[in-house]
């Protein structure tokens, strides 16, 4: 503030001047004391002025209602909504959400920096406070082919401009924790520019995890029980407690949640799409969470507003207090959270539901999708196997981890895999989409429940190459020929024909069109999933198979390069 506006606000602030606003007669979701307490909420320009009784130019009745700070998510990616951040703000922010911490290594991983870049500029056309951190790890691992890689000297500009908050999840535990040059050199950036450091160290523990924290790195959002929880917050971590569309963390974690330990916790979505908000909303569904678990409603509101503030600096934001700035959610109650207006600097944004605010879209041509894929054919999709006894991908519900399998399957004179419905094993391939390397890879799945057809997607986190699985090479090879006719997105195949496509112009990951279109279509898909192709209904059929690319998550994935175990962090062979 300068002289001027911080004069203004101080004369609000002690009742000499009228307020912009008033919110009259709250009842104030007090994070800083644990305590809900009565009065009004005075607001000039972006700030609060104070608490207490005061006069507006506008006035407006609370009526009881509670009014809590607006909701912070502490970890997401804003590409797994499907959507660009102009319309993902216009969502989330009627569901009380004033502020994201975003991190777009799926889009950086793709595009590189112009990625980055257009989710920042895509980002001021919204009311949402969107708070970027740089991808760390671009690629996750080098053990795949992505669209850009990111080394130390790439990072530093764009880490150091005052309106990056620090540097994003580092996937690559394994590189920490053994000093590889590469990674302690992005690591010391982030030091020397006095930026957060986020984490991410599943099956992580004991000394590996001391190394790991000691590095600088102060969250993680990969707790899957609570004594993975317990030990991080013990060693001075922030934990993110995260639901999102395919991992269901928070669950599991919130039993382990305490009086004593609960002011180290946040929570976070990390990846929900398009669909789970329309269904469930955003932070106000996880609060819902909380509270049916038992959690204390003012314990859980603190760990989506000042948990998240606090942990990464973010010191105008987080609760109802004089010069905070105005970011107020109204709730019709602490149970349900039942969201009716909000307002993020003051401004009113949302109401009953329903964004106020015109959606300007940001120019996508600088990301317009990346496909570039040689030499690919069904006869690529071929499994030459010299044994009956494979390992699989076992998918494991409610979250991304995966289990290495242990199974005899059928094969041809040829050795390639012969599909059989009662086993419930099917082919899985990554094909590279960047840099026409050719790079194909087949391996074996284990539970998605697929029974005929085949699904492709163009999102296989983290480096986002075509990701397919289906019950014959014909299938599966016309479902990916269906993402390179886009140039990316979704596609469902059955009987060599696609029956259901949904294009994904951005970087082929995410899409400009009307969000209610994109949800019908995802209905849709869905809906062709479960019925048409068999997918189990305990499996999220998108968002799960893009996740078993990711090779940084136990126990084993797969990328353009081959079968990885990622616990012995080196490649594996399909046979046993």
């Amino acid at each position: 503030m300068n002289k001027d506006e911080l004069n203004t606000l101080i004369s609000v602030s002690n009742g000499t001047k009228k307020a912009d606003l008033v919110i009259r007669n709250a009842q104030i979701v007090d994070v800083y004391s644990g305590r809900i307490i009565s009065g009004d909420i005075a607001v000039v320009g972006d700030r609060i002025a104070g608490i207490g009784r005061y006069e507006g130019v506008t006035t407006i009745d609370a009526s009881g209602r509670f009014a809590a700070p607006g909701f912070i998510d502490s970890h997401i990616h804003i590409e797994s909504s499907y959507l660009t951040p102009e319309t993902f703000g216009a969502m989330v922010v009627p569901h009380g959400t004033s502020c994201i911490v975003a991190d777009p290594h799926e889009i950086t991983n793709v595009c590189g920096i112009t990625g980055f870049d257009y989710m920042v500029n895509a980002s001021k056309n919204t009311a949402l406070d969107v708070r970027f951190m740089v991808p760390s790890c671009v690629p996750a691992t080098p053990f795949e082919h992505s669209g850009a890689r990111l080394d130390a000297d790439d990072i530093e500009e764009p880490l150091s401009r005052p309106e990056t908050l620090g540097l994003a999840e580092f996937m690559n535990a394994v590189g920490v924790i053994n000093m590889d040059d590469n990674v302690l050199s992005k690591l010391s950036v982030a030091e020397k520019l006095h930026k957060p450091i986020d984490g991410h160290s599943p099956g992580i523990s004991g000394n590996r995890l001391n190394a790991y924290i000691g590095a600088g790195i102060s969250t993680d959002h990969e707790c899957s029980t609570i004594e993975e929880m317990n030990e991080r917050i013990s060693r001075g971590m922030y934990v993110l407690l995260r639901h999102g569309s395919a991992c269901h963390d928070l669950e599991n974690l919130l039993p382990g949640v305490t009086p004593s330990n609960s002011r180290r916790c946040l929570l976070c979505s990390d990846d929900r799409h398009i669909r789970t908000i329309f269904e469930e909303g955003h932070i106000d569904s996880l609060l819902r969470y909380c509270v049916a678990a038992g959690i204390d409603p003012v314990d859980a509101v603190r760990m989506a507003t000042l948990n998240p503030a606090e942990c990464y600096g973010l010191h105008d934001q987080g609760g109802i207090a004089p010069g905070k700035r105005a970011d107020i959610v109204l709730l019709d109650n602490l149970v349900n959270f039942g969201v009716t207006d909000v307002w993020i600097a003051g401004q009113k944004c949302a109401e009953n539901g329903k964004y106020l605010l015109p959606v300007n879209r940001y120019d996508i041509s600088s990301v317009s999708s990346s496909v570039n894929v040689q030499n690919f054919s069904e006869e690529r999709l071929k499994l030459r196997l010299s044994s009956d006894h494979v390992k699989t991908i076992d998918i494991k519900p409610g979250g991304v981890l995966t289990g290495i399998g242990d199974a005899y399957i059928k094969r041809d004179d040829t050795g390639d895999f012969i599909y059989d419905p009662s086993q419930d094993i099917v082919k899985v391939a990554v094909v590279e989409r960047h840099h026409n390397t050719g790079n194909v890879a087949v391996g074996l799945l284990h539970g998605y429940g697929i029974k005929n057809g085949a699904v492709a997607l163009s999102i296989a986190h983290d480096s986002h190459n075509i990701i397919v699985t289906g019950t014959s090479d014909k299938d599966m090879a016309a479902a990916v020929e269906e993402i390179i006719r886009m140039r990316g997105g979704i596609a469902l195949v059955q009987d060599g024909k696609p029956i259901h496509s949904i294009p994904l112009p951005v970087a082929g990951l995410m899409t400009d069109a009307d969000p209610m279109n994109l949800d019908r279509m995802l209905m849709d898909a869905h809906r062709i999933a479960f019925q048409q192709l068999g997918v189990s209904k305990e499996t999220e059929p998108l968002m799960t198979l893009c996740f078993m690319s990711l090779p940084v998550i136990p126990d084993i994935k797969i990328t353009d390069m081959g079968l990885f175990d990622v616990t012995k962090f080196e490649f594996t062979s399909v046979e046993v």
